[in-house]
């Protein structure tokens, strides 16, 4: 191995002996000993030929990590282990002595966030929530394909996202962000795709963030105390859906887990996560921005971000003086450069720019069949929609969200600044046309005149909304801005009201009797507009699904202080519901939700038939007997023997088919030994349940078409 360099005796050399390199500024130090080092190893340069490691791009990325290792100075490896300055949100240096292309990190969950001076050159694309929606698997390549390309096109070969946190607190200020919704199973399927898509354009993808941050309420300080089981069953699913699609690189949060910090914590990043979830599998771990609170390398950190205050020179010393080995370095190295081969960032030199505008028409397009396809249709009474243009002549379309104040994304690191915004009536709006007059008005503030125009028109469209941020939670799941009374006030004066609900996830919908319709988009992106267009007009026939349970009041799940915010100030939060997140808990408790896990209408109906079930596969026929092409999400449940200590029913498995009218398919689910497992915190291993599960497949966790059972 190469001998160091020793950098204090070269600055001293090459600083004008009039200048003490003791006085300078700290900041100023390090970044002077950066530029020194990549002037040295630019002189140092290891001619191609004698970079194996670069001559067989198809070569194992293990093989090819370890050979470049072999070539590193101690020095150069640190400069790997954490963060420097630079142009994106998170950077490290290329080493160009070996040929290591600069790591350039990147918001966000939902596209790429620029700098405010940059704002409008990179797409809005719907949110993670937004995207679960969809339940649609191809979509949601899609989604991971355009924005990888984005980001690649900007010069970022690292997306600090998709987001994957399941949604335990309701009012979670980033629920928007993640797009497992409350169910493991569907983060651990929905992220798949997105891994792929991002990582199939050159990009490595970040998942996020590890783990239990489940509420923005005291994030940096609060210990999240959840018990073994719940985490393997519930929290860590969606994070092992990522690593199967092989990403590269896994973002530890602020919070702790049971008193230790979640990115110095041993049992959560070394034992869960490095013996039980990877299994042997190579990605790094790095940092949220500023989590780090040690040099914890050792507990399973490999990159401190956005700095080196643990992880530069403190780290550096502590190899030299032998408290720390530099194989625990090697490996944190190997973790981050077999995921760079992998992914290709070795093979494929990317020197685009930052200032870059990468928009595009074709990107417009996904945002906008994303966002019409996670339109979820909560009701249509008596079937008012689709609209039809040649009998709906008049249109009164009411709200703030639809003109002036459009909500399309929520804020923090997941905000993207979109190059436009398609709202309900902007010029020329996807509602207005020659064959419609609308009468609309914009804010809604003046109740009375909002109803006096409602009586006027054919129909009313209501666009209501409520937004969240990283940072906070919200203050509860109502609408608020009086947007409740301005829909039950339309109600009151206008039979055909439709209300169009924008929010970063479930709100309360207090006046849904008294409308026709209802619409609901988890932050849809600068396409909103449109889309709403699509699916209210027909153009789309709507088919998504809720990802999470709309409830009837606010904490209907009876969360006491001691589980949220927590107690001692907020600082122990105590997961007592353990595996009753969500529909779960509904379920157990035997409650109706105003709208259930799972739900969505279409415009057309569909039948279930013909189910044969076994412990490998369950499998059942659907047909489309309405008169409109639609698409059907076909969702099996399981129902565990008692003896499990299970919830009722749990998302085993989920299938989105389009049919014509008339058409039927089969759908089949396969059921892995995992599925008909529980973890069992003796063995700390996935333990098989023996006896007999029921089988339940249905178009929603509350509407169930078809039932079977097997043993197992």
């Amino acid at each position: 191995m190469a001998k160091p360099y020793d950098l204090p005796s070269m600055t001293s050399m090459l600083l004008p002996s009039s200048i003490a390199v003791s006085m300078l500024p700290a900041g100023k130090m390090a970044a002077l000993k950066m530029m020194l080092l990549m002037a040295v190893a630019a002189f140092g340069a290891v001619a191609l030929a004698d970079r194996p490691w670069m001559q067989d791009p198809k070569a194992d990325p293990e093989q090819r990590a370890q050979a470049l290792l072999d070539q590193m100075t101690l020095d150069e490896k640190i400069l790997m282990l954490h963060g420097s300055s630079g142009p994106y949100v998170g950077n490290v240096p290329a080493n160009t002595r070996l040929g290591i292309p600069a790591l350039n990190l990147n918001d966000g969950p939902q596209g790429f966030r620029p700098a405010t001076d940059l704002a409008g050159t990179s797409t809005a694309f719907p949110s993670g929530l937004t995207v679960a929606a969809t339940w649609d698997k191809n979509l949601t390549y899609a989604w991971g394909a355009a924005m990888g390309t984005e980001f690649w096109n900007k010069g970022s070969n690292v997306q600090l996202g998709p987001g994957v946190c399941v949604a335990r607190v309701p009012v979670n200020g980033r629920n928007f962000e993640y797009a497992s919704g409350e169910d493991p199973f569907l983060g651990y399927t929905i992220v798949q795709p997105a891994i792929k898509g991002i990582q199939d354009q050159g990009v490595i993808a970040n998942v996020k963030h590890y783990v239990q941050n489940n509420q923005e309420t005291n994030r940096q300080t609060v210990s999240e105390n959840v018990d073994e089981r719940t985490r393997f069953e519930i929290y860590y699913p969606p994070f092992e859906g990522a690593f199967e699609a092989g990403v590269g690189s896994l973002m530890c949060s602020y919070n702790k887990i049971n008193g230790y910090w979640s990115c110095e914590n041993n049992q959560t990043l070394g034992t869960d996560l490095r013996v039980h979830l990877l299994k042997g599998q190579r990605l790094w771990v790095m940092s949220d921005w500023g989590a780090t609170h040690s040099t914890s390398i050792m507990q399973g950190l490999d990159q401190e971000m956005p700095g080196g205050n643990f992880m530069g020179d403190t780290l550096k010393s502590m190899v030299v003086n032998a408290s720390i080995p530099e194989s625990a370095v090697n490996q944190s190295i190997l973790n981050i450069l077999v995921p760079m081969f992998s992914v290709g960032l070795f093979d494929r030199p990317n020197n685009n720019s930052i200032t870059a505008n990468v928009t595009s028409d074709a990107h417009n397009a996904v945002a906008r069949e994303l966002s019409a396809a996670s339109h979820v249709l909560l009701k249509n009474e008596g079937d008012l929609l689709p609209l039809d243009r040649s009998s709906v002549k008049t249109i009164a379309v009411i709200g703030a969200q639809a003109a002036t104040n459009t909500i399309v994304h929520g804020g923090g690191s997941g905000q993207v600044y979109p190059p436009y915004v398609i709202t309900p009536l902007g010029l020329n709006g996807p509602f207005c046309n020659d064959q419609q007059q609308c009468i609309y008005y914009s804010d809604g503030s003046n109740l009375t005149e909002a109803a006096e125009l409602a009586a006027k028109a054919d129909v009313a469209l209501v666009a209501v909304a409520t937004t969240s941020s990283e940072g906070s939670d919200r203050a509860d799941l109502s609408l608020g801005n009086g947007q409740d009374e301005l829909v039950t006030m339309v109600a009151a004066h206008q039979s055909n009201t439709i209300v169009h609900i924008t929010c970063p996830g479930a709100v309360l919908t207090p006046w849904r009797e008294d409308v026709k319709s209802i619409f609901v988009s988890f932050m849809g992106g600068q396409e909103l507009g449109n889309a709403m267009a699509d699916v209210i007009f027909g153009e789309v026939n709507p088919s998504g699904r809720l990802p999470l349970t709309f409830p009837n009041v606010e904490n209907e799940i009876g969360m006491t202080t001691r589980q949220y915010p927590g107690l001692d100030n907020g600082l122990e939060a105590y997961y007592d519901e353990a595996l009753l997140v969500g529909y779960r808990w509904y379920d157990h408790h035997a409650i109706t939700p105003a709208f259930p896990f799972g739900h969505g209408l279409s415009y057309t109906s569909f039948e279930y038939s013909d189910i044969q079930a076994s412990k490998t596969s369950v499998s059942v026929t659907v047909t489309n007997t309405g008169s409109k092409a639609g698409a059907e999400v076909a969702q099996l449940y399981l129902g565990f023997p008692s003896s499990a200590g299970e919830p009722p029913r749990q998302l085993k498995g989920f299938e989105k088919v389009v049919l014509a009218p008339g058409a039927k398919t089969t759908v089949t689910f396969d059921l892995r030994p995992r599925d008909l497992s529980i973890w069992d915190v003796k063995q700390h291993a996935w333990s098989p349940v023996s006896g007999t599960f029921e089988v339940a497949v249905g178009a929603s966790s509350r509407d169930i078409r078809q039932t079977s059972s097997f043993d197992n």
